[in-house]
């Protein structure tokens, strides 16, 4: 059995007691059923673990004993953002999890002209801290040790204005294969479209700004499989 991770968003000391967060000693005691004596890891994000374990667990709420820390990369080798267009809230749930786990850096929601979800104030506000609670379970699960980035939504053409640098990829089963692609030297982008597709000035303006048509095979992947399949893939290619 694996022994539970949770992240701590304030910093933890290096050596001592610490007194967990309540919502940490809440799953820990109440959901995991952890006792006094039982071994869990701590990180905050930083790219550091924290051995611990259970020195005292009462309704108050639980306290740790830390026996050591230790700084384990379990990044990828590629630096990748995810540019994924919006579409349907549990779609992207899953395309946040599985991303995390596949080792992204950064995930960009964008709006398309064919998102079917629009979402703008306080709702996009939600939306996107409820997808940095998701990354972090992912962290929590699989063992990374740094929290993607997830940015503010913003329109697809505001985002191609913007000033990014490094291999730009567009899924299109007309591309270049993607094995074929040199090994980046930087950062890579992969651009997803909507349930509907993107439109075909959206595509044009992508291009425009240096986007590549890549293939990951002959067929046509759902807006919430392309990403995945893409990570997975450049991760075995060149991570």
């Amino acid at each position: 059995m694996s022994i539970p991770r949770f992240y701590i968003q304030d910093s933890i000391p290096g050596s001592g007691s610490f007194f967990l967060p309540d919502a940490a000693s809440h799953h820990a005691s109440r959901v995991l059923r952890l006792v006094e004596g039982d071994a869990l890891v701590l990180f905050d994000g930083s790219g550091k673990e924290f051995e611990c374990r259970i020195s005292q667990a009462k309704k108050a709420g639980m306290s740790v004993e830390i026996m050591g820390c230790e700084e384990i990369d379990r990044e990828s080798g590629v630096r990748v953002t995810l540019v994924q267009s919006l579409c349907s809230n549990e779609k992207m749930d899953w395309v946040v999890q599985k991303a995390v786990e596949l080792g992204v850096e950064k995930i960009q929601a964008v709006e398309a002209k064919r998102s079917v979800v629009r979402l703008s104030g306080e709702r996009a506000r939600r939306r996107e801290e409820h997808w940095r609670s998701v990354a972090i379970s992912a962290c929590e699960q699989c063992g990374r040790n740094v929290i993607p980035e997830i940015p503010e939504i913003v329109a697809l053409d505001q985002w191609l204005a913007s000033r990014n640098e490094g291999l730009k990829l567009l899924l299109s089963i007309e591309g270049t294969p993607l094995r074929e692609f040199s090994a980046p030297q930087e950062n890579v982008f992969v651009l997803i479209g909507p349930e509907g597709g993107l439109a075909p000035e959206e595509e044009h303006l992508a291009r425009s700004r240096g986007f590549r048509d890549a293939k990951l095979g002959a067929r046509i992947l759902r807006t919430e499989t392309a990403g995945l399949a893409a990570l997975a893939a450049i991760d075995c290619l060149w991570g």
